[in-house]
């Protein structure tokens, strides 16, 4: 009893100390103080004046769809190559299993330098198209190994059985295959999206012309941060908060009528 009363109060430490600091962030985005050591009352000022500040609106939009076309082209290019590497021979599969590993385990200066080596190598303007590029290459690897564990638990012969009815290779990708490893791929997309959303390393080195938020916050603290950011940063944490909850509803549905169509 003593144990089980021990395991709760360090899972709501543990909480505390991850959330307490958004908590507070939410809270001040509504002090109509622009001192933090000042609480001023209610107010929806810095909301307000978020909408009206072009270089924070112009940031959002780069940050935003930079985010859903490299999710877009991350999930599409990761879900390819997890179905070829799990058509792979267990040696083949295990080489490139290390190879993708690789980007998720080297640090993110390594990862953004050596892009920004290419680039100026190729003699690419380091600009929107870079950012999206780079961006692309980091969310492709968390694509594939969602998609991956969702392969090992389909059934191998559903393919097979597809292509002896008469379907195409690609009629059974898209019928049969896709609808089975289509939680995975949400999931990927998910977590490509928020890995997008919140970089600053790579795209601090892959982009000289192009600024999205972490880039143009960290370029405010050497001034000082206006309330707005605190806005800001609320209302994205309650956006991917609400997709997070989206996603795991949508998986907890899926899995209850597999289960009852067993």
């Amino acid at each position: 009893m003593v144990m089980k009363r021990l395991r709760w109060v360090y899972i709501a430490l543990v909480l505390v100390f991850l959330y307490a600091p958004i908590v507070v962030l939410i809270a001040y985005s509504f002090n109509a103080s622009e001192t933090r050591a000042v609480w001023g009352g209610l107010s929806l000022r810095w909301y307000a004046e978020l909408f009206r500040d072009k270089g924070i609106m112009d940031a959002l939009y780069v940050t935003v769809s930079v985010a859903l076309l490299a999710t877009m082209a991350a999930t599409v290019l990761g879900t390819l190559a997890a179905i070829g590497i799990h058509s792979m021979r267990s040696g083949m599969r295990a080489v490139f299993m290390n190879v993708t590993n690789l980007p998720m385990l080297t640090p993110d200066i390594v990862t953004g330098v050596s892009l920004m080596a290419l680039f100026i190598f190729a003699k690419l303007p380091r600009g929107y198209g870079t950012m999206l590029l780079a961006h692309i290459t980091f969310d492709t690897p968390y694509v594939i190994f969602s998609v991956l564990p969702r392969l090992k638990r389909m059934n191998k012969h559903l393919y097979e059985a597809a292509l002896d009815l008469g379907a195409t290779p690609s009629r059974a990708l898209v019928r049969v295959i896709l609808p089975e490893i289509s939680p995975g791929m949400v999931t990927g997309a998910l977590l490509a999206f928020t890995m997008s959303l919140d970089d600053f390393v790579i795209s601090y080195f892959t982009s000289v012309r192009t600024a999205n938020l972490s880039v143009l916050i960290y370029s405010m603290t050497r001034r000082k941060v206006p309330p707005t950011i605190n806005a800001l940063s609320a209302i994205m944490f309650v956006t991917v908060l609400s997709l997070l909850l989206l996603v795991n509803r949508r998986d907890a549905r899926s899995d209850k009528s597999k289960l009852k169509g067993a």
